[in-house]
């Protein structure tokens, strides 16, 4: 879950350091043609490379994914929590419409046994059979 918090960390094999070394010229020569045949190979490593060369500096692509990352880990540990909050609340009122609806099936059954015992024809009265 961890991976999906890291918005540069869509593809395993690039990581964010190898991606910045990149931008900022500072990877080896089998780095960039590693990470060149992947740019060709994917199309979002592409787009994702192409478009953070736009930024000035790679200062400013650090300090926005860091920010972004802070803002989307805040937002899904508050996404989960409303869930987790969401789903204590809502349990014991399942529980006892679970039990009410049992116990309407329990009623019903006794009311209807009873009721066909009052109201029983004689023909009905099952004879015993003589030996």
């Amino acid at each position: 879950m961890s991976d999906l918090r890291n918005i540069l960390s869509h593809n395993e094999e690039l990581s964010n350091e190898e991606l910045l070394r990149y931008l900022e010229g500072k990877a080896s020569e089998e780095e960039r043609h590693a990470i060149e045949k992947k740019m060709a190979d994917s199309d979002f490593v592409n787009d994702a490379v192409e478009g953070l060369q736009q930024f000035p500096s790679t200062r400013e692509v650090r300090y926005l994914t860091e920010q972004l990352n802070r803002q989307l880990n805040k937002e899904t540990a508050s996404t989960q929590l409303k869930k987790r909050r969401r789903g204590i609340k809502e349990q014991p009122w399942t529980l006892v419409a679970i039990v009410a609806v049992l116990l309407l099936c329990v009623l019903g059954f006794f009311v209807i046994r009873i009721y066909r015992e009052k109201h029983k024809t004689p023909q009905q009265v099952v004879q015993p059979a003589n030996k």
